[in-house]
């Protein structure tokens, strides 16, 4: 609110004649401030009708780039593009966001999901070159779109194949209406994840290869973490008929890295993508292996950790990449000027400038104030470069002037479901509730968290402001406070002279956890203060710029 009332004094009045009190008491000499550019939430109304049209844009590539006479999904928007099998698990999780969202209804999504169903069960399997549409129950990479069978002599992949059961398994928790097409689709749904031979997929190994090759073998590696595969291996231990061994998980995890990048320590990947695929189905909030048992934090943590270094990072923008910053951020495996390459940071991996706005949408759940101011500048900013009837374009590279031509699916799959984990947890609430993925966390070693010391960040009880982080910070630094009740909240920042230089909240916010950024790139190095009031409560706190 820019206009206000000066004819009578009302709370929030009051309460900044009191903060400007506290200045006079506490402030010391400091260079005068131009008036700043800031990260501001917009209001709820508006934030709710933004993250409808994100997610109904990407939803449509899963609906319009699908054939339905088969289900198969488009790997990409491009012309001929193949079937990914992985494009498909995502899509299947998509159509049921879809459903509840009201943009499809219930039938005509079941009666897709059941299509696809029918496909993956009912095309031939077996060990030759051609013909197939999978072998010991695992499926090939891309698929053609009409006939359902390998194409492009891809792979028969484990990790894209845990991504369509992964799809699968929830499609089957969401249709859980006793009637025939229902029964029928959950009993598809199992029939295809018990299918799955994992054994055969090890061949002896400490853990599951990454892929075979009817002509050549296995690929001659097996997957160990951290990366996306959290999830395969999830499944192949749940699995009641071709279990892996529990001790496939100590051999995933031995090959964790972790390390500290701008203050946040966590288990590292640099692509974020690694941080995101798993999380979009299991709810890694308050559990714990035994690897995390000794970190101290969850899972979920981790990736929370991990998007913030890595929003950090082209804050800081070691390379100077054109156009970097607080709301250009998200660097991942995506499209590029020179083509689709894993790209990430911290450490700098392949990072020519390329940002996918994936990165950003996945990581809601993660870094919701963040992840959406990201994706409302990417889209007010570059809307008539980046924006397409199936939502952002897969990516972008300022420093290249160049807009990637597709959009793809595994990329569009995180932006649907992780706004829908972040809005609803009804993903979250439902796969959880599958029996062969509790048996498979339990393999793995996982336990509730039951002792609030052990949790990473338990909810305080009571109105809370804590100190901005970083601090000192350059350029920008992000506040976070908590709210025991709805309130109208107001965070103001001022310079020692008491005067508001800039408005990071004024609006109603529900009870829960929020945060604001503020970003000192057009300031001056010294001391700051940011004061907040809700209701009765008002506290007020130092940050230090310092360049």
């Amino acid at each position: 609110m820019k206009h206000k009332n000066i004819a009578r004094i009302n709370p929030r009045q009051a309460s900044k004649t009191y903060m400007r009190f506290l200045l006079a008491v506490i402030l010391i000499a400091a260079p005068s401030l131009a008036q700043d550019r800031y990260l501001k939430p917009s209001s709820a109304t508006n934030d709710s009708v933004f993250l409808d049209l994100v997610q109904r844009a990407s939803f449509d590539f899963f609906w319009q780039e699908a054939n339905p006479g088969n289900g198969l999904i488009k790997d990409r928007s491009a012309s001929g593009a193949p079937c990914s099998i992985a494009s498909v698990g995502f899509g299947l999780s998509s159509i049921c966001v879809a459903i509840d969202r009201g943009w499809i209804s219930r039938e005509a999504g079941r009666n897709r999901v059941l299509t696809t169903l029918k496909t993956f069960w009912e095309k031939p399997q077996g060990r030759d070159p051609q013909g197939y549409i999978g072998y010991k129950g695992f499926f090939y990479h891309f698929l053609d779109m009409s006939t359902a069978l390998r194409t492009w002599n891809s792979e028969l992949s484990s990790i894209d194949t845990a991504l369509l059961l992964a799809g699968i398994l929830d499609a089957k928790q969401y249709f859980s209406n006793p009637d025939p097409s229902e029964n029928q689709l959950r009993a598809l749904a199992d029939s295809i994840y018990y299918r799955v031979d994992w054994q055969f997929m090890r061949n002896f190994q400490p853990n599951v290869t990454l892929g075979w090759f009817p002509e050549t073998g296995f690929i001659n590696a097996w997957w160990r973490g951290y990366n996306e595969a959290m999830i395969m291996c999830i499944l192949g231990l749940g699995s009641p008929t071709h279990p892996l061994p529990s001790s496939i998980w100590n051999a995933w995890t031995i090959g964790y890295s972790w390390q500290t990048h701008y203050g946040f320590s966590y288990v590292n990947f640099p692509p974020l993508f690694g941080h995101q695929y798993s999380h979009c189905w299991i709810d890694f909030r308050n559990i714990q292996d035994d690897y995390m048992r000794q970190r101290g934090i969850d899972y979920f943590e981790n990736s929370r950790r991990a998007t913030l270094a890595a929003r950090q990072y082209c804050i800081v923008n070691p390379l100077r990449r054109v156009g970097y910053g607080p709301n250009v951020w998200g660097i991942t495996a995506s499209d590029g000027p020179n083509g689709y390459a894993a790209r990430g940071a911290p450490p700098a991996e392949n990072d020519d400038g390329t940002i996918a706005p994936t990165a950003a949408g996945g990581s809601m759940p993660f870094t919701p104030v963040e992840s959406l101011a990201a994706l409302r500048y990417m889209y007010d900013t570059y809307r008539n470069q980046i924006w397409t009837k199936y939502g952002f374009r897969d990516a972008f590279n300022l420093t290249r002037n160049w807009w990637g031509p597709d959009v793809i699916g595994i990329d569009e799959g995180p932006i649907v479901m992780m706004i829908e984990n972040y809005r609803t947890q009804s993903i979250w609430k439902r796969f959880m509730q599958n029996p062969d993925i509790q048996r498979g966390l339990k393999a793995a070693g996982f336990t509730t968290i039951t002792n609030v010391k052990e949790k990473s960040d338990p909810a305080p009880q009571r109105f809370t402001l804590t100190q901005n982080y970083p601090n000192p910070f350059n350029p920008t630094t992000t506040i976070r406070f908590y709210l025991p009740q709805r309130e109208h909240v107001v965070l103001e920042i001022f310079d020692v002279s008491g005067k508001e230089i800039a408005r990071l909240v004024d609006e109603e916010l529900e009870r829960g956890e929020h945060a604001a950024s503020f970003d000192g790139r057009q300031k001056a190095s010294g001391i700051y203060f940011y004061a907040i009031s809700a209701g009765k409560f008002t506290q007020m706190r130092k940050a230090i710029l310092l360049k």
